[in-house]
């Protein structure tokens, strides 16, 4: 029997799931899920570096992620679905890693500034944030998992979880194995404003909104910043709008759509209604399984039951090892 190569992904619940994260990261888990052994984690523990101050929200965010996950085609009986903090290991391994991992290699982090920059309204002046990257390293080495599907921005932080486990295996011998990345090839999504879809931005199209509020939220989207009035002609390529069009419409239609944008013989608003049209379409099976799942919570619930007992039973055998091998 051919054992499967383990694979490790996680997405934090500080909101709800955006077609950012949708197309990004999610259809992606739900390719691979039937070619690795996926362990899928939400991402919990790691949601309270930013929202540490005001946490009620956070039970129904990670219901509301569940939802979204299984709507899209996770399926529990080729991977595990789990909450992070049902999974006590993640907290332990993360404090033992702490303890040899270099201040240094958590300031040089790209992602660490860049965050501070991107999010001004909270107090990130925290342990947490700037440890956040070896609580990842942890995630990971714990299921010893040997592939991570990950953009490129997020390479820096899989290379110090390489770093972590070097170094680990340097002081006490053989137990992790160097984790590799899985690149995921999808271009960054813009956002309502034209910057990168991102809950930080708060510019964000969920994919659980509802029909009307998803074709209003793309209606309001920024367009060709150059383009003011109707007769003006456009610019596809400076377009957020067009960026939707190159993701869902067919190269025919977007061929058409920049041939009329820059002749200006279609508006603006035109364009942001076909747009949000297809985008609709291309989530009429989401909706339907979201109100499946949405109807039966107690199936929700035995779902993550079973995988966090997996992700436990795994998880105890690594921090095991991990505990022999430094003389704990």
């Amino acid at each position: 029997m051919t054992v499967k190569t383990r694979l490790l992904s996680g997405i934090q619940s500080t909101g709800k799931m955006h077609l950012g994260n949708y197309l990004g990261a999610v259809l992606n888990w739900v390719t691979l899920q039937s070619q690795f052994d996926a362990y899928f984690m939400i991402a919990d523990l790691h949601s309270l570096t930013t929202v540490y101050e005001n946490s009620a929200q956070l039970r129904e965010d990670k219901r509301e992620l569940v939802l979204d996950l299984l709507a899209s085609g996770i399926d529990p009986d080729q991977a595990c679905l789990f909450y992070q903090s049902e999974v006590p290991e993640h907290s332990e391994l993360h404090l033992i890693l702490s303890m040899i991992t270099p201040l240094p290699w958590l300031t040089r982090v790209p992602s660490y500034k860049s965050k501070i920059e991107e999010i001004q309204d909270k107090d990130l002046d925290t342990y947490g944030f700037l440890g956040y990257p070896v609580l990842q390293a942890a995630d990971i080495l714990l299921y010893k998992a040997q592939r991570v599907p990950v953009g490129k921005d997020q390479l820096p932080h899989l290379e110090l979880a390489r770093e972590i486990a070097r170094r680990f295996n340097h002081f006490y011998g053989p137990v992790f194995p160097e984790p590799q990345e899985s690149l995921t090839q999808f271009p960054t999504l813009p956002g309502l404003d034209g910057r990168k879809m991102s809950k930080s931005y708060g510019n964000t199209i969920p994919i659980s909104a509802s029909p009307e509020v998803m074709q209003k939220l793309v209606l309001s989207m920024l367009t060709d910043p150059a383009r003011i009035r109707r007769t003006d002609v456009g610019h596809p390529d400076l377009c957020p709008v067009f960026a939707f069009h190159r993701i869902y419409n067919s190269k025919e239609r977007q061929g058409e759509i920049s041939t009329l944008c820059q002749t200006a013989q279609i508006g603006c608003v035109e364009c942001k209604k076909e747009c949000a049209r297809l985008v609709l379409d291309s989530l009429s099976e989401f909706r339907q399984k979201r109100l499946h799942f949405s109807s039966d919570l107690g199936e929700v619930e035995n779902i993550l039951r079973k995988g966090a007992q997996k992700a436990r039973e795994t998880a105890a055998q690594t921090l095991s090892e991990v505990k022999r091998a430094i003389g704990l």
